[in-house]
């Protein structure tokens, strides 16, 4: 059941709306200050790599968290436990993996995107798989969380869905196509903060207003449970603690090596140290910042055990917090809180529309449908590109209103499942080894991109009798993943010859390497 379906409309009230223009006054200020500064691809693209590693990782913080995460982790653990939180505890590990290993990669020569090390490493045929399986997923992703960022402003104003979801994108399209990158990270840094002020009102109102305080929530909360992690049998057909930790590995491990958001802001840095810097500031700060909105949802539960309400029993889990925010935060700090969602999704739809402006221009235009143009052609070109996204965005929000809700969760699991894919396969083999070269890399996708298209049809049960399988689509992603790799290196015995690229073009691509292309570009 969708939230606007489960809520009455409830009116604004005047110091909710004064916070929420003020907020959106302020991104649309920051659009207008950076659109002057564009004068290059470089600034629009990558802020002239000038950024210091605090704002990259504040940064990386708002884009980590969208509108879902704000809404749906409350809803999580008000409704069960913190089961959910597990994967993310995985983040640190992985992120001293991306510090060491990953980010050197990507700074090396320049680059602006994550798909040209996948040129330089394979070929362009992985490159081309990559740009597509990215942008794809991500206009996806777009149309899902402008649609859902819209549902509690609908419950606001009452007014029709789709006039809230057009005019939000054009707001989000506005700032991102006039600052490029400087906007969408000085917007990022601002909407952590103004989302982290949003959390901590929640917990300081049902803290101040529980007669227990802090101890009150605890002890409701140890009584039904609330804190669980997750069974830790090692069962590996249910999603346990230990299942939930190795699909989090799985995932970060995709987000810190392949995901263009991420490493357009390594390239953003001023610095090899900075990038590292800000890595390590996001991970010190953003499961902390989880913590705090699974935390919000579990008071809100010891907040209705003391004070119970009719309609509250009446609603769906996903709409107990907004009608919380709505119905008992008092007139302004709702609308604070109101806002602290709008940034968590603006903090992902921009980043998103600017990644795909970046990659179409660096790796599809500049190179192969349009080389050889002016640098203030490419400009013009990502800014066009970039508006098109968000029209594109619109469209798919306004598509995914017309869905029933239970196949909006299906679509979105295939088509996360299915471009995601591989990708995160292809680069930890291009970093970890020398042996694996296009023809195998070619090879290994094709089969793999087929078994991952295979699962997602078994799971929606349009196979033909006889050839299901029994597998829970968490493990589609590290099936296909770990399918790649072992077809890639096995195929390399097979199917690449040693002497068809020296062992020279591999300098500053793989761990072995990497050392070598320093010293030869030093």
């Amino acid at each position: 059941m969708l939230l606007a379906q489960v809520v009455q409309p409830i009116p604004l009230r005047m110091w909710d709306v004064v916070a929420i223009v003020a907020y959106l006054a302020g991104m649309a200020g920051v659009g207008l200050y950076f659109a002057k500064r564009n004068k290059s691809t470089e600034e629009y693209f990558v802020g002239n790599r000038s950024f210091p590693g605090w704002v990259i990782g504040l940064s990386m913080l708002g884009t980590s968290i969208s509108s879902v995460t704000f809404l749906a982790f409350p809803g999580d653990s008000y409704a069960t436990d913190w089961s959910k939180f597990v994967a993310n505890l995985t983040l640190p590990l992985v992120a001293i993996l991306a510090i060491v290993v990953f980010i050197p990669f990507f700074r090396r020569g320049n680059l602006t995107s994550a798909f040209q090390y996948l040129e330089a490493r394979y070929g362009t045929t992985v490159r081309l798989y990559g740009v597509v399986t990215f942008v794809v997923a991500q206009a996806f992703r777009l149309a899902r969380v402008l649609f859902l960022v819209c549902l509690p402003i609908q419950v606001l104003t009452g007014a029709e869905l789709w006039i809230i979801i057009v005019c939000a994108g054009v707001f989000i399209a506005f700032y991102t196509v006039a600052g490029g990158i400087e906007a969408v990270i000085w917007t990022d840094v601002v909407q952590a903060i103004v989302l982290l002020i949003g959390g901590v009102i929640c917990v300081g109102y049902v803290v101040s207003h529980l007669p227990g305080g802090f101890e009150e929530v605890f002890t409701v909360a140890r009584a039904n449970n609330k804190f669980s992690l997750g069974s830790f049998d090692l069962d590996w057909s249910r999603r346990t603690f230990w299942t939930v930790s190795l699909l989090g590995i799985f995932t970060w491990l995709f987000n810190y090596s392949g995901d263009q958001n991420v490493v357009q802001r390594y390239a953003s840095a001023k610095s090899t140290r900075e990038a590292r810097k800000a890595t390590a500031i996001f991970s010190i700060v953003a499961v902390p910042t989880w913590a705090l909105f699974f935390f919000v949802g579990t008071c809100v539960y010891a907040y209705y055990q003391r004070f119970p309400s009719p309609a509250v029993d009446r609603l769906a889990t996903d709409a107990v917090f907004p009608h919380f925010i709505l119905t008992t935060l008092p007139a302004g700090l709702a609308g604070l809180v109101i806002a602290g969602v709008l940034a968590a999704a603006m903090s992902s739809l921009d980043s998103s529309i600017n990644a795909i402006a970046t990659v179409s221009v660096v790796d599809i235009f500049r190179p192969y449908l349009a080389p050889g143009r002016s640098d203030r052609f490419y400009l013009r070109l990502a800014r066009v590109i970039a508006t098109l996204c968000a029209g594109v965005m619109i469209a798919g929000a306004i598509i995914v209103e017309k869905l029933p809700k239970e196949s909006m969760n299906d679509l979105t699991w295939i088509v996360e499942s299915v471009f995601n894919g591989c990708l995160m396969g292809v680069f930890m083999v291009g970093f970890f080894t020398t042996r694996v070269r296009n023809r195998s890399a070619v090879l290994a996708l094709m089969v793999a991109v087929t078994v991952n298209v295979y699962l997602a049809f078994n799971w929606l049960g349009w196979v033909p009798s006889g050839w299901e399988v029994t597998l829970d689509n968490y493990w589609v992603g590290p099936l296909v993943n770990i399918l790649f790799a072992v077809l890639a290196v096995g195929l390399s015995f097979v199917v690449d010859r040693r002497g068809e690229q020296a062992d020279g073009d591999l300098d500053g691509l793989t761990v072995w390497t990497l050392r070598r292309g320093v010293e030869n570009r030093a």
